[in-house]
């Protein structure tokens, strides 16, 4: 009966995740699914008679359906424009699916073509690594895949919105990652000792990470606009007043949870299994074990955040290295600056969660 209702929970949440429909934007756009069901004319710069400085450097006129919406199951043709820059373009065949805007906002019709429809790929390899982990987890994986969608619901349907209401960023996601590590670790775990300390540690050491990040980051003079789009949220006709800072340090808070709960359940099983063996095994030995285990685990488990913020900024990067600017200058920019700090901060709080998860495991045993 456990297994058939978490099996029911996972159904329910993947359904949660994975549901689509029409998509509403500003009033009188909407965006639908579509098919290109017939392209009629591609033409380049010279059939339009463009020459290099303009922006449409080729055209395309294409037939469409809708597939959804008020305007379901009819065809329009549709004019798609091309730039001198092809990988910016919507270059489409016969038989691509799209997203199609109905643009309505002058009391006519309108409709462009807005993009590729890649939704259900995104599906099939989200599908692909459930049914993997129920595989090989069976149900440890299911067990998974609840955690794994209820931190997805929290992130998407409180988290979110509770900042875009205007509420204090760092409060709210330090409130979203206590629940997620509370409910991950005692689904995965169960109610025990294993669980309890694996929680202590992974807070203890992702508060501490935040709380150094909050303190440098002052000193450091970041800004939280480093990127696009938190400069976009500074025009968002809803009128809220973001706390730019506590976004980033939010973040950070949120994106290092995950390794810090990585390490913090490893350690706390290990030492568990530890205690299993060898029942009248101290106190002090036992967490000395559990120290020695995190020693292992530190190494990789740093380098994992800092090869993520890497491989994140490499397109950043390879501009600063073809225009040679030098470190110095590449170092203090508000952009560098904030994700070596984050990626740093991060790794503080998988070091601190260490010693912290171990100590508790120890005490709690």
């Amino acid at each position: 009966m456990r297994k058939i209702i978490l099996i029911i929970l996972a159904i329910i949440i993947l359904t949660s995740i994975t549901a689509y429909g029409n998509t509403g934007g500003a009033e009188g756009l909407t965006t639908v699914r579509g098919e290109v069901i017939e392209v009629i004319a591609d033409m380049d710069a010279e059939d339009l008679g463009a020459d290099e400085s303009s922006p449409i450097q080729g055209r395309q006129v294409v037939k469409v359906l809708v597939k959804e919406g008020e305007y379901k199951d009819k065809e329009f043709i549709v004019e798609n424009n091309l730039g001198g820059m092809e990988f910016f373009n919507i270059r489409v065949r016969e038989g691509d699916a799209v997203l199609l805007m109905l643009d309505e906002t002058m009391g006519t019709l309108n409709v462009n073509i807005s993009g590729f429809i890649r939704d259900k790929y995104i599906l099939y390899t989200v599908l692909l690594f459930i049914a993997l982990l129920i595989i090989v987890g069976k149900l440890k994986g299911v067990k998974a895949v609840v955690t794994l969608g209820v931190t997805i619901i929290i992130i998407w349907k409180f988290l979110l919105p509770q900042v875009l209401d205007g509420g204090n960023p760092i409060i709210i996601s330090t409130a979203s990652s206590i629940f997620i590590t509370v409910f991950t670790m005692l689904v995965i775990a169960g109610f025990n000792k294993k669980s309890y300390s694996a929680i202590l540690g992974t807070i203890a050491g992702v508060t501490i990470a935040a709380l150094i990040a909050f303190i440098v980051g002052n000193f450091a003079r970041l800004t939280g606009l480093s990127s696009d789009e938190a400069v976009m949220l500074m025009y968002l006709p809803n009128g809220v007043q973001f706390d730019f800072k506590g976004l980033l340090f939010a973040g950070i808070i949120i994106g290092t949870l995950g390794a810090v709960m990585d390490v913090s359940i490893s350690i706390a099983s290990s030492m568990d299994e530890v205690k299993k063996a060898n029942e009248k095994i101290s106190k002090l030995s036992l967490i000395k074990s559990g120290m020695n285990v995190g020693r292992d685990i530190m190494g990789t488990m740093t380098n994992t955040l800092i090869l993520a913020y890497t491989g994140a900024s490499i397109p950043i990067m390879l501009v600063f290295l073809a225009y040679n600017t030098s470190m110095t200058e590449i170092i203090n920019l508000d952009i560098i600056a904030t994700e070596i700090i984050r990626a740093f901060t991060g790794s503080i709080g998988i070091v601190l969660a260490i010693p912290f998860t171990a100590f508790f495991a120890g005490m709690l045993e």
